[in-house]
């Protein structure tokens, strides 16, 4: 009885999509996506298009629209989607391991060409836009901040800091002079830089 069952065809008729419903391919979401990313690093957000992404990620404006009702809700749904990915909490052993990892991670993200160029245009953009300032704080602060804080929890756990630290300090000590020195300032990092700096943000949390 379970045998058959599981081997006739299900009686109901199959669900058809409703008229007229537009079929979504991915493949082109993931062309407007990238072409986001190329017009806020050439051009900034305040003179990005619909027009210009659609051009670029080579569809009509009506694929863009189709799934964003304009270019401050794809923006802020493009960051909300890194916010979800996210990285995992470095897990090396130590806690200079683990930070060192931590600002290996965040060095190469920042030196990228597009995201040099992205975050700070961003950053002025969400002092007009608490949706983008609302993105930008899910996906650069409390991404970084909850892997912050696991480095914290381990290393108290192996008793290499005293419970009640503060994990945020650790953001603060640590990638703070590497945003400041890749974004701000754009200066090529010196040799053994994120050494040094790893020592100072782990007698930092010490302290």
């Amino acid at each position: 009885m379970l045998l058959a069952m599981t081997t006739d065809p299900d009686p109901r008729p199959p669900r058809r999509a409703p008229a007229g419903a537009a079929v979504l391919r991915e493949e082109v979401t993931e062309a407007i996506r990238a072409a986001v990313f190329e017009e806020l690093a050439t051009v900034g957000f305040a003179r990005m298009s619909i027009e210009g992404i659609a051009r670029r990620a080579g569809v009509g404006k009506t694929a863009v629209y189709r799934r964003w009702k304009s270019k401050l809700s794809l923006v802020v749904d493009l960051l909300s989607a890194f916010a979800v990915q996210g990285l995992p909490a470095p897990s090396t052993g130590s806690l200079y391991g683990d930070v060192r990892a931590l600002l290996e991670v965040a060095s190469h993200a920042l030196r990228h060409p597009v995201a040099s160029q992205i975050i700070p245009d961003l950053m002025v953009e969400s002092a007009r836009s608490p949706e983008i300032a609302d993105a930008i704080k899910a996906t650069l602060v409390d991404s970084q901040r909850g892997m912050a804080s696991l480095i914290v929890r381990d290393a108290v756990a192996r008793g290499e800091l005293p419970p009640g630290t503060d994990a945020y300090r650790l953001l603060d000590v640590a990638v703070g002079p590497l945003y400041w020195r890749l974004v701000v300032v754009r200066e090529k990092l010196p040799k053994g830089y994120l050494d040094v700096l790893a020592r100072g943000a782990v007698a930092a949390l010490r302290v």
